[in-house]
């Protein structure tokens, strides 16, 4: 390969870096946050420019892996595989 490419690899490692840094800022300014909202109450809450909410969610997902234990046939007429490329810098 060329210098081109070992460029770009080496920018996308630094940039995935800092993406996992800024990802764990995020999180944790989002635990203050949620801590904060706990601790008043409030599920809702407006700031001067934000409306912020944090308040439960119900969600009714599938269990696949005992409707593959208890209905193996069906789980497999149903089921759909897929094939893609994989990119990875280690």
């Amino acid at each position: 390969m060329n210098e081109t490419f070992n460029t770009d690899i080496k920018e996308l490692k630094e940039i995935k870096n800092m993406i996992k840094e800024l990802e764990a800022e995020a999180t944790a300014i989002e635990d203050r946050v949620k801590t904060a909202m706990r601790e008043s109450g409030k599920q809702e809450v407006f700031t001067e420019w934000f409306k912020v909410t944090y308040k439960p969610v119900t969600s009714t997902r599938l269990d696949t892996k005992t409707f593959k234990a208890e209905h193996a046939d069906l789980y497999t007429a149903y089921s759909k595989t897929s094939t893609y490329n994989r990119l990875t810098v280690a």
